[in-house]
């Protein structure tokens, strides 16, 4: 199992390739654009400020992972990973994000001291999905957000935290999770190797 996980100076790497590397994945870390060309899987990893995904726009990488989104290569997101799938955040307005979904992640609302959404919540998962195959409802999943995506039609999982949000999204073979499933313990592990052994 061959996958290229994503560089951009702004994502958890250490963490998701050691968990990739546990699986037995055979993992290449690149922040140039030109090893995406022949992946047979892509991951790209995000925390922080949405303003940080600028840096895959200067550097070509975008427009890479366009190519071989549409080449069918499997692609995962994680945290803004998955937010910069959308058409874009109010995190930062002047930043567009890859917009495969059109629609657009948003902050949750002010609630005490509710706001990042840290620590571990449940996932409702949707019976048709690939990504969480043999990963029930039900199961706890480690999150760190402000920002969150709409429950549309391509949710795969939902979470309720203040408000009900999609905690997952998948369509063809594009996949985002807004937790991290590399500090997610075993149903991380699980949803990793799932997306791992998706066949294209």
């Amino acid at each position: 199992m061959r996958v290229t996980v994503i560089d951009y100076k702004a994502g958890n790497l250490t963490s998701v390739v050691k968990a990739l590397r546990h699986l037995g994945a055979d993992v290449t870390v690149t922040d140039r654009p030109e090893p995406l060309a022949h992946a047979e899987r892509i991951i790209l990893p995000g925390v922080g400020h949405f303003a940080a995904t600028r840096r895959l726009d200067d550097t070509g990488l975008t427009g890479a992972i366009r190519e071989a989104i549409g080449r069918h290569v499997p692609f995962l997101g994680i945290c803004v990973g998955m937010q910069w799938l959308y058409s874009g955040s109010t995190e930062a307005l002047e930043q567009p994000g890859l917009a495969a979904f059109t629609e657009q992640c948003t902050r949750f609302p002010n609630a005490a001291d509710k706001v990042p959404h840290v620590g571990w919540n449940s996932i409702d998962v949707s019976s048709s999905s690939r990504l969480f195959s043999d990963v029930a409802s039900g199961e706890h999943v480690y999150f760190t957000h402000s920002y969150h995506a709409p429950i549309t039609a391509d949710t795969a999982a939902s979470t309720h935290y203040i408000e009900p949000f999609a905690s997952a999204i998948e369509r063809g073979n594009i996949f985002g999770v807004q937790f991290h499933p590399e500090k997610s313990g075993e149903t991380g592990l699980k949803i990793l190797r799932n997306f791992l052994e998706l066949v294209q």
